[in-house]
């Protein structure tokens, strides 16, 4: 089981990696650094090269994330959420969001909205960045509140929930389909050529299809 311990956890502590439990879920704690650590992919998987990036602006980022402007900005100048492809350098510079980013910043408002205190929000973060898109689609986040677990299947869901430590949780996979849906109406950056892409908005594409039929 992984989890980010509240203070006054350990970590390491064999009363949360050991045991029975350890069989249903792994445990991210505060100080254990996650292997690997990388912004655009995960350990073993080949990095995104420069032509295949697509990087989203501040106002693209938060609205589909759903925060604000001044959360992303202080989650970056605080090193929370620090975007992957280009952070800003002074005042003529913009900060450019990889996806993955949105979708990590996205988890840690749910988490925050549920009042996870932000030394445990920031081990979770560094545990989401090593992991890989097949890992992310099937995990889901579980919290007392305190700390936060992450679990890979059913079983460990239950598992947590029958022990009194799971009171909500968040499933990875579906925020990243709904950042997904989000970026899909937004528009975004090439990285190699600076190429605004314009996103598909429904309103649009119901127009042109009223054209046709007009």
């Amino acid at each position: 089981m992984a989890s980010t311990g509240g203070e006054g956890t350990a970590a390491g502590d064999s009363s949360l990696l050991g045991g029975p439990r350890a069989a249903y879920g792994r445990e991210v704690s505060p100080g254990r650094p996650a292997a690997g650590l990388r912004t655009d992919g995960a350990p073993g998987e080949a990095a995104e090269t420069p032509a295949e990036q697509v990087g989203y602006r501040g106002p693209t980022a938060c609205s589909a994330a759903g925060i604000t402007y001044r959360q992303l900005d202080y989650w970056a100048r605080t090193g929370l959420v620090e975007p992957s492809i280009r952070p800003a350098y002074g005042s003529g510079t913009q900060r450019l969001y990889g996806f993955r980013d949105i979708v990590v910043l996205k988890i840690v408002k749910r988490l925050l909205d549920t009042g996870v205190s932000l030394q445990n929000i920031r081990a979770a973060v560094r545990h989401l960045r090593s992991r890989g898109r097949t890992d992310l689609a099937r995990m889901t986040l579980m919290s007392d509140g305190a700390t936060v677990y992450e679990c890979s299947s059913p079983d460990e869901v239950v598992d947590l929930l029958q022990g009194g430590q799971g009171v909500f949780g968040i499933a990875v996979g579906v925020v990243w389909k709904d950042v997904e849906g989000a970026l899909s109406q937004l528009h975004g950056e090439r990285v190699d050529t600076g190429e605004t892409l314009v996103g598909d908005h429904p309103e649009d594409e119901l127009a042109r299809r009223r054209n046709r039929v007009g």
